[in-house]
């Protein structure tokens, strides 16, 4: 049995935001973190931090982003899961509703969004959307 992380840490944030935190907090981990970056640059978060706790354990602290109480993240879909992985090839990526949302992708340059992934030509596992 597999622990899906990126699965708990969308879930973590999708709850938030059903409840209207400022900040929520998750385990760390450098999937995590590189997705929480792809969430800030895109302008999905206000931004996140790196916290650690007194017995060494590192959190994600990621502070959520309203517009006139309105959550900017309006869905965040987990798509590719342990149980049944999804790939696509660079010409086979969809944009998220028109292009207003993104795809976050796990490729052998990184993990990376469907934009850059049609720019470096490579496709990879599709991890999430977001819009």
């Amino acid at each position: 049995m597999s622990i899906d992380t990126v699965g708990n840490f969308l879930t973590i944030i999708r709850n938030g935001i059903m409840v209207t935190k400022k900040n929520v907090t998750a385990p760390y981990s450098k999937v995590k973190h590189e997705i929480a970056t792809i969430l800030e640059d895109e302008g999905f978060i206000k931004n996140f931090s790196i916290e650690t706790s007194d017995k060494g354990f590192k959190t994600l602290r990621i502070a959520l982003k309203y517009v006139n109480n309105e959550s900017v993240i309006h869905e965040i879909t987990r798509i590719s899961t342990p149980g049944i992985r999804v790939y696509e090839g660079v010409s086979n990526i969809k944009p998220v509703i028109g292009g207003l949302g993104i795809t976050i992708l796990s490729t052998n340059k990184g993990i990376i969004t469907n934009r850059k992934a049609k720019s470096l030509s490579t496709g990879g596992e599709v991890l999430c959307t977001v819009w």
